[in-house]
């Protein structure tokens, strides 16, 4: 018996990033069970939040067409259906930045009293920041982080990137603190360029991460709770054709993502062991999928994510596939879970 009945799945984003999250969320709508739950699919872009389609159980998907999409009720988080009023009883979040992975769309839920998919709003905000996120691994004795410099627009950047030139090993990458799917970095391997690098970023948000370039093997796992203890999926490596997994290596064919990844028995206990002790350090929920790069100094996390891509080649549905999961069952572990 199912705890849950009317589902929504919020995607889009105010960021850059939202036609990846829209994506990810009509491949999340079109696998939850619809055996077991009504599903509801919301774009929330800007702060209007347009029902686009919905799925009784056991019935065919109706398409709302653009002009005449129902519009969220954010007092009580309802929609009006063709005449009937529908609360959701749970909300699958799939927003990739703004407002869905920093905590805001989780706040407006946790005053509500609705359960969603994703860590809470206080995990979400410090895990959406990449200096914040690295604060709180910093001092841990079971994964490294990689020597870093932090500024905000508005500090004088020459004086900065002199600072950066005298603590770091070029090459460094330049990373907004707050964002994804690689918006906004840059590769820079020479002093010159780094002013400039740093302006772009500052294009995704007010702050920036300076981290020195780490050596290794890039490997990503996923974990997650399914509702008795905390599993990690297997290891995917990914071997870019391109100087990093930047947006094109991601997104348009331009890497190599082996899955599971051909590494040791002992490299792989590691990875998913890390993966899971960052995974219940930080206290998330829902799935989570975490970046490393393996040097042969160790094994050094470069970030987590905590609503990672789910369209259907994205890295987790190739971990799930991988495991011999089916992507239905899997997605309700996760919302049975919660």
């Amino acid at each position: 018996m199912s705890k849950y009945s009317s589902i929504a799945v919020f995607y889009g984003s105010d960021s850059s990033e939202w036609e990846v999250a829209c994506r990810s969320g009509e491949y999340t709508a079109s696998r939850i069970d619809e055996h077991v739950y009504d599903v509801y699919e919301i774009l929330a872009r800007f702060g209007r939040w347009q029902l686009v389609a919905y799925r009784k159980k056991n019935a065919m998907r109706v398409i709302f067409p653009e002009g005449a999409r129902p519009e969220v009720d954010k007092n009580d988080c309802s929609v009006n259906v063709l005449g009937e009023k529908v609360k959701f009883d749970y909300v699958y979040i799939m927003q990739h930045g703004r407002p869905g992975e920093n905590g805001l769309l989780q706040g407006y839920f946790e005053m509500l009293g609705i359960p969603f998919s994703s860590c809470s709003a206080f995990v979400s905000a410090v895990a959406f920041d990449k200096y914040a996120c690295k604060n709180y691994l910093r001092d841990v004795d079971f994964v490294k982080c990689a020597p870093d410099a932090y500024v905000r627009k508005g500090d004088d950047l020459e004086a900065f990137a002199a600072e950066v030139v005298s603590k770091l090993r070029f090459p460094v990458f330049v990373k907004p603190t707050e964002g994804g799917s690689s918006f906004g970095i840059s590769r820079v391997t020479k002093p010159e360029d780094l002013v400039s690098a740093i302006q772009y970023a500052f294009s995704e948000g007010p702050s920036v991460l300076v981290e020195q370039g780490i050596s290794g093997r890039e490997l990503t796992c996923a974990a997650y709770f399914d509702g008795k203890e905390v599993r990690a999926l297997p290891l995917i490596e990914i071997v870019s054709e391109n100087d990093y997994f930047d947006y094109d290596a991601k997104y348009n064919g331009f890497s190599q993502e082996i899955c599971p990844a051909p590494v040791t028995d002992d490299v792989r206990e590691l990875v998913q062991d890390t993966t899971c002790k960052i995974y219940r350090r930080m206290g998330c929920s829902g799935v989570v999928r975490v970046d490393f790069i393996l040097s042969d100094e160790g094994l050094y996390f470069l970030e987590i994510n905590t609503i990672p891509g789910m369209t259907s080649a994205s890295l987790v549905p190739r971990m799930i596939r991988t495991a011999g999961m089916d992507m239905t069952s899997f997605l309700s572990s996760i919302i049975e879970g919660s």
